[in-house]
């Protein structure tokens, strides 16, 4: 069964409403072994409604529609499957009664407006709508089947899960899971994954953020488990977790398991490292503090870097990100301490170009360990500098998850190492 949906209503092509609906139904349809081809927007225009629903049914097996079923005159999905139908308007008398019914039963006055909603294309299936007014209609046109559900969120899924979903739904039940990776960039995973990908019914999907990527893995029930477990063997420990696992949530559990604490000194995140450590509630538990040590003379006087590795190398060096990261970690009484440095722009520093970043991690055993990232910036922009930040924040919290875990600071993959910019 191939679907394509179309989502009707101005407010959704004008971008003044996130099209939530489209994102619904193209999640639940796939979970019921339903193939969604393709998602079109279009606004309030007959002709142009109707021109999108003979072209969706030029290719797919049936068309679901939201939308454009209330009572106001630009509510057009009904006068446009049947225009696309070539069948009259017809008001139904039984959906004449409830709707007065509804109405009366709440206490309001029945406008002559609302009974637009009564009306439908001759031949319609009415689709109930348990949670409202303006009912589903499943309308049989050339090519195929259109099940119209209305633009309210609740009462489109509430037609959808009585209805449509158990007409549509397939043999067999597609599972969705979701690993997380970070500090190894897409094209890596993917190529890591080239054999998955070659698998019949399995599909993966790539959903970067800055400096992560979550895989979402999609198979037949009964393949999921076995294709999960190959995934993770493929990536290795590039894996921090799965389904609504966090970076910072995994961290804090590997501290609180160890009874340990971490403290970070940020330089150019300027606390955001240590924002993130405390997104949740208990963090205190094992997030001891953190300075921002923006300034490079506070990093002589506040952490205790040595000023003539400063004067010598300024702010932004692997030594003095080692440095940061013990001074925290010794001034804080922490068992580990995490530190950043480096140029988020937009401009370059000291001789150093935007993107570059030193992160050291202290123990509570052995040299600190520094990394330098690699981070791939392109532009220089105001937008670049929060991008650094941001990758510089999740860089930051990996390895810290790694000297956790006794890992290398490089993920281990076939394809990670010296293959890891875009």
């Amino acid at each position: 069964m191939r679907v394509e949906l179309l989502t009707i209503g101005d407010e959704l092509l004008l971008g003044d409403t996130v099209n939530g609906n489209a994102a619904w139904l193209g999640r639940r349809l796939t979970d019921h072994g339903v193939d969604v081809t393709r998602s079109v927007v279009v606004g309030d225009e007959l002709d142009v409604i109707v021109a999108a629903l003979r072209s969706a049914l030029g290719r797919a097996d049936a068309v679901i529609t939201t939308g454009g079923l209330g009572p106001t005159y630009d509510d057009l999905t009904r006068e446009a499957l049947a225009k696309a139908a070539g069948a009259p308007l017809v008001r139904d008398a039984g959906l004449e009664r409830r709707l007065r019914e509804r109405v009366a039963a709440a206490g309001r006055e029945l406008k002559p407006m609302a009974l637009r909603m009564a009306e439908l294309p001759e031949g319609a299936r009415i689709l109930a709508n348990t949670a409202g007014s303006a009912p589903g209609l499943r309308v049989e046109l050339p090519g195929g089947p259109v099940y119209a559900l209305p633009g309210v969120p609740f009462e489109m899924r509430t037609i959808m899960e009585e209805v449509v979903l158990p007409e549509l739904a397939g043999p067999a039940r597609l599972v969705r899971r979701t690993l997380r990776t970070a500090g190894v960039w897409e094209s890596v995973i993917a190529s890591a994954l080239a054999e998955v990908e070659a698998l019949a019914d399995v599909k993966l999907a790539y959903l970067p953020d800055p400096a992560a990527v979550n895989v979402r893995i999609t198979a037949p029930d009964a393949l999921i488990d076995g294709v999960e477990e190959r995934v993770r063997a493929l990536l290795g420990d590039a894996v921090y977790g799965a389904g609504a696992d966090t970076l910072d949530a995994v961290v804090h559990r590997l501290l609180a398991e160890r009874g340990a604490t971490v403290a970070t000194a940020e330089s150019l995140t300027g606390g955001l490292i240590g924002a993130e450590l405390t997104r949740m509630p208990g963090s205190s538990a094992t997030y001891a503090g953190g300075m921002v040590t923006y300034a490079t003379e506070q990093k002589h006087r506040q952490l205790g870097v040595p000023a003539d590795l400063l004067a010598e190398h300024g702010a932004v060096h692997p030594d003095v990100a080692a440095a940061m990261a013990t001074g925290v970690r010794d001034r804080f009484g922490a068992a580990y301490g995490v530190a950043v440095t480096g140029v988020a722009g937009p401009e370059p520093q000291d001789g150093r170009a935007v993107g570059t970043v030193y992160i050291g991690v202290a123990g509570p055993d052995g040299s600190p360990r520094v990394v330098d990232p690699r981070l791939p910036v392109s532009g220089t922009g105001p937008e670049t500098r929060g991008v650094v930040r941001r990758m510089t924040v999740v860089h930051a919290l990996e390895q810290l998850r790694r000297l956790l875990l006794g890992l290398d600071g490089e993920p281990v993959t076939d394809h990670a190492r010296g293959t890891r910019e875009e």
